[in-house]
């Protein structure tokens, strides 16, 4: 029986089947949720320019990656006020867009990016977006790329886990930009002052030197003052 036919049980109303997400589907954003709410098993699922994209199992190389970032933005979010950290969140982004990023930082009072609906998903662009990147490395500095760009995501960070390599771009003049290591291979955050990362240790799995030097940035008196406003 093709899943998009009928289930017909005598006596009993004719109901219609939800057609499951596969990747290649093009689709509206209301299309794509009524599929995804209906697949209670999926883990990950995500609408790029109308386009379904489903998620592969993750790996341990991927989940580790994750697990390391969240931790560095999450330890963030817990010392700086009116910030939020966020894993494998729904952002609303627009009628044919709709992704889930492997981690984000928001500004949870006065930023671009808001709690809405019965599901409570996020509607607009959080101010950070990070994604771990194995196979989807294509995707994440094209078409996401381009996305987020569009929708004025202010800093993007991309790991190329495959690679060794780490992308983190600034959104200036509506363009990314890379953000260049300073001092010692730093790399500090122009939209969360404070939020600085050891980009060698990050890759290297070195968490002890990573929230070492995070920990140096939010000692900082730019953070104090980003905390205190």
């Amino acid at each position: 029986m093709s899943t998009q036919s009928q289930l017909h049980v005598p006596g009993e109303p004719t109901l219609a089947l939800v057609p499951p997400l596969e990747s290649g589907d093009c689709l509206g954003r209301e299309e794509f949720e009524r599929r995804y709410q209906a697949m209670p098993g999926l883990r990950k699922a995500e609408l790029i320019d109308g386009v379904v994209f489903v998620g592969s199992p993750v790996s341990h190389a991927h989940g580790t990656a994750e697990a390391r970032v969240s931790l560095w933005l999450g330890t963030y979010a817990t010392q700086t006020p009116r910030v939020e950290c966020a894993t494998n969140t729904t952002v609303r982004l627009d009628a044919f867009n709709e992704v889930q990023p492997d981690a984000l930082l928001r500004l949870a009072a006065g930023g671009q990016s808001r709690i809405e609906g019965e599901n409570q998903f996020l509607e607009g662009a959080p101010e950070l977006v990070a994604e771990v990147a194995l196979t989807s490395a294509g995707r994440d500095l094209h078409s996401k790329l381009a996305l987020y760009r569009r929708h004025a995501v202010r800093e993007y960070l991309v790991w190329r886990v495959l690679e060794g390599q780490l992308d983190w771009f600034v959104l200036d003049a509506g363009d990314f930009v890379p953000l260049a290591p300073e001092a010692a291979g730093i790399s500090r955050s122009r939209v969360f002052p404070g939020l600085w990362l050891d980009r060698a240790a990050l890759l290297r799995g070195d968490m002890s030197a990573v929230l070492a030097v995070l920990q140096q940035g939010l000692a900082s008196p730019e953070h104090a003052a980003f905390a205190g406003r």
